[in-house]
């Protein structure tokens, strides 16, 4: 699969490669133990852009994610908290400050199956909304700026906030010699008409290359409390 090309009349897609020693896009069907994708997820994706430069005026639409390094993995137990506080809880620590939470009575040790020296180079979008008041050339500018300097308004991630990354401007390496089918796969989140809905799409990296559509679908059974391949 070659790399992505742009339409006519369409602008040349945002390059950004994003590199870091351990990575867990999480997949959705594990409640407990966290097993991750082999590759970036277009959430995880969209997330680091938005690290390294957001405005209210436009929308990241990621169209496709290349993988540059070889898929290792390891694993790794942590401990997570097993429960979380509910909106009771909250109201009664609000009337009485003596009132605790207790986390290490609430801690549990859980695998997590990770991967490692991972590298990818997205390619992206910009979606501009009604109320811009620029020219998409010019916040597409800043970005380009921001990637020479090494600027971003927070620390970009890869998939879970203690695996942070560093970023840079697209090389000439090419993607690897590797496909797989890799299932059902988290497209974007939809928060029209005051709800919250999931869109998928089933994933397949072809030589290295995860091409992500431009719409996803919301599936039957999707549920606001799956996991989400990493922007938590």
């Amino acid at each position: 699969m070659t790399r992505p090309r742009h339409r006519p009349g369409q602008h040349p897609p945002l390059v950004v490669e994003i590199q870091g020693p351990n990575a867990c896009f999480t997949r959705p069907e594990f409640k407990t133990e966290r097993l991750s994708y082999p590759v970036m997820t277009p959430s995880a994706a969209k997330g680091v852009l938005e690290a390294i430069f957001w405005k209210p005026e436009f929308a990241y639409q990621v169209q496709a994610i290349e993988v540059l390094t070889p898929i290792r993995w390891f694993s790794v137990r942590r401990n997570e908290v097993d429960s979380t506080l509910s909106l009771d809880w909250v109201r009664t620590a609000m009337s009485d400050h003596q009132h605790r939470f207790d986390a290490e009575q609430h801690r549990d040790q859980r695998n997590m199956v990770c991967l490692r020296d991972v590298a990818y180079r997205i390619h992206a979008q910009m979606r501009m909304r009604p109320h811009a008041d620029a020219p998409e050339a010019k916040y597409r500018d800043q970005f380009r700026r921001r990637i020479q300097r090494g600027a971003c308004f927070s620390q970009p991630f890869l998939g879970t906030r203690e695996f942070s990354a560093s970023f840079g401007k697209a090389t000439t390496r090419g993607p690897i010699d590797h496909t797989e089918d890799l299932g059902v796969m988290l497209h974007s989140i939809d928060y029209t008409d005051g709800r919250e809905s999931y869109r998928w799409f089933h994933a397949q990296l072809e030589d290295g290359v995860l091409a992500v559509p431009p719409q996803g679908a919301e599936l039957p059974t999707a549920s606001a409390g799956v996991r989400t391949g990493g922007r938590g």
